[in-house]
């Protein structure tokens, strides 16, 4: 069995859709207005971003974008850094990683 959907809820339906395409790249198959988005990855994954007038995940909550090489995680980590987002450089923990806070209201772990 292999877990295909996932739905998150965040507060900026827009915002989250645009920054997990230009970082991970998600391509948008649907949208409805601003309140919902259907996103999917090249290996089958469908992410759905539903708009949300108060979001609160817990504290650990994430997702993660698993990476082919540690220069991956270390480019995606320039480029957002770059592009103004308060990034820590990765450090090796359970794999070569870092964490982000996307817009939107959640967090995305980048390790390889």
């Amino acid at each position: 069995m292999k877990m295909n959907h996932l739905n998150l809820t965040v507060n900026d339906v827009q915002a989250a859709r645009e920054f997990l395409e230009k970082y991970f790249d998600l391509q948008t198959r649907h949208t409805r207005g601003n309140s919902f988005a259907v996103l999917f990855d090249d290996n089958g994954l469908v992410l759905t971003l539903m708009k949300g007038a108060e979001v609160s995940y817990p504290k650990t909550f994430h997702i993660g974008f698993i990476q082919d090489s540690e220069e991956r995680v270390n480019e995606i980590n320039q480029r957002l850094k770059d592009d103004g987002y308060p990034v820590e450089p990765p450090q090796r923990s359970h794999g070569w990683t870092f964490y982000v806070e996307a817009p939107g209201g959640f967090t995305v772990e980048v390790l390889s």
